[in-house]
């Protein structure tokens, strides 16, 4: 059997608000605790502040991990290194085309209403190695896979896959 396995993990920016809200949350949960030693009521609000704290950490540090296996991109959420969840399983052969997101062959596609997925980090780099393909014609996803994954995908579906 011919299976080709590639994996790249990449991760994402976290916002300056994200960051904020985070040290924020687990501060004012701190004082709350304390001061609900004194104050019941105030301690049930300092450990509802605190879960809420927990998953905003979990959310702020995030990583993505693209899995290419025999003819199917797996998108999989890594939060803060400790929790994983598959968020989306994508098949080659239904995809319409991959191409660099800045590429001229993405201009026919410029005018659709399509729902946009960022599965990137979230910042142009010098040079900008994000891709962009269109899926089943409603979904427009955006990633940004290593230079394996692309050759993997192009070896595939030749004349889907452009590389600018």
């Amino acid at each position: 059997m011919n299976e080709t396995y590639v994996e790249c993990l990449v991760k994402k920016k976290t916002p300056m608000y994200m960051a904020f809200l985070k040290i924020l949350s687990m501060v004012l949960a701190v004082c709350f605790v304390l001061v609900g030693f004194v104050f019941i009521p105030a301690l049930i609000l300092g450990i509802v502040i605190g879960v809420g704290a927990y998953f905003l950490y979990l959310n702020a540090d995030l990583e993505y991990e693209y899995l290419y296996v025999d003819k199917e991109i797996t998108v999989d959420k890594v939060m803060a290194k400790t929790k994983r969840k598959r968020v989306a399983v994508f098949d080659v052969g239904k995809m319409e085309i991959l191409a660099p997101i800045k590429s001229w062959h993405l201009d026919n596609y410029k005018n659709r209403n399509d729902k946009v997925v960022d599965y990137s980090s979230g910042e142009e780099k010098q040079p900008d190695k994000r891709y962009v393909f269109f899926y089943e014609g409603s979904k427009k996803v955006i990633f940004e896979p290593n230079e394996e994954m692309v050759k993997a995908i192009q070896f595939v579906v030749p004349r889907k896959v452009f590389k600018d």
